[in-house]
């Protein structure tokens, strides 16, 4: 990529609060050309997450990005979401009028091996839930593997959040999940081992509140609500905004500290499936096939995410 090309991603996402912070984060940020946002099952149904979406869309004026509803369901196993965490709607806690903006008639998988075969090889995938549609489309349009500048993934870790060794999105779709970390295709992992640094603290929350415009407002009452479920869930003083840190690092890869690491994923184990075994020690010797994130640069991160919500203008008057 050339210095001052804007890097293209096509963000697929289940939203979700994180979630829902990366699109504006993507967005908003100069060096990013947002080329599309697909949705998938996973935080909530694809239905609701792809409305949540919208919603995203319409609070922050980004009405020319596309909008693509994906895969509702797991590849193999049957959909779980996480309600205790996300709330039924998927991004409960800010009351949002219903959008104006629509979803474009194309499926997303369809969506994705369009722009890929489109491209010249210069756009990063970065999934933010579940790993169907990005699984679905490597299946079924093998060659858009060489298309692929990145896969940029929130997913995994050395440890669990949904089981005692398994990370949700992973868990919800593991024969994707291995589908994407077989491919060939240049990977960079935010594992849980990254994202649990990237904590929205009380001083990270006053300072997005004093920022004024309505996709700021928008994010501080998402932040209530997810510090409230993650305390509840984890005992998280703080929440992390795991999916975030994938934008980030799009934006600039020196916000985290990487090393390359062999990572496969558990599809057949009773109590471990869904893990992902990271073998950051080498011990296995197998060829590494990820960039593993392990440090959070905290200062540079939500330096990030304030100067983009500082972008949005007052799309809605006060309501």
């Amino acid at each position: 990529m050339l210095e001052n090309q804007k890097r293209k991603i096509i963000l697929d996402c289940d939203p979700g609060h994180d979630d829902a912070i990366a699109i504006l984060l993507a967005a908003g940020n100069p060096s990013i050309e947002l080329v599309g946002i697909t949705t998938v099952a996973g935080n909530a149904e694809v239905e609701k997450t792809t409305l949540n979406a919208l919603k995203v869309c319409e609070i922050a004026g980004l009405h020319d990005i596309p909008v693509l509803k994906g895969c509702g369901q797991p590849i193999v196993r049957k959909r779980e979401t996480a309600p205790d965490i996300h709330g039924d709607s998927g991004m409960d806690g800010p009351v949002l009028p219903e959008p104006s903006k629509t979803i474009e008639e194309e499926h997303a998988v369809d969506f994705i091996i369009r722009k890929l075969l489109e491209s010249d090889g210069e756009i990063t995938l970065v999934p933010t839930g579940p790993l169907t549609n990005i699984a679905m489309a490597i299946r079924r349009e093998p060659a858009i593997l060489p298309k692929i500048q990145e896969i940029v993934i929130m997913g995994g870790g050395t440890f669990g959040n949904w089981t005692p060794t398994a990370e949700f999105n992973i868990y919800v779709d593991a024969e994707a999940a291995e589908v994407v970390f077989d491919s060939g295709v240049p990977i960079t992992m935010m594992g849980l081992d990254l994202t649990h640094q990237a904590l929205a603290t009380e001083e990270v929350s006053e300072r997005i509140a004093a920022i004024d415009n309505p996709a700021a407002k928008f994010v501080s009452d998402l932040l209530v609500f997810f510090r409230k479920t993650y305390l509840e869930v984890f005992g998280f003083e703080h929440p992390p905004v795991h999916d975030v840190c994938c934008v980030a690092y799009c934006i600039d890869p020196s916000v985290v500290e990487a090393k390359k690491v062999r990572v496969d994923v558990e599809t057949k184990g009773e109590l471990t499936y869904g893990t992902t075994l990271v073998d950051v020690h080498g011990v296995t010797g197998r060829e590494p096939n990820v960039n593993f994130a392990m440090k959070l640069d905290h200062t540079k991160f939500w330096n990030m995410v304030a100067e983009a919500l500082k972008s949005y203008s007052k799309v809605y008057s006060d309501r």
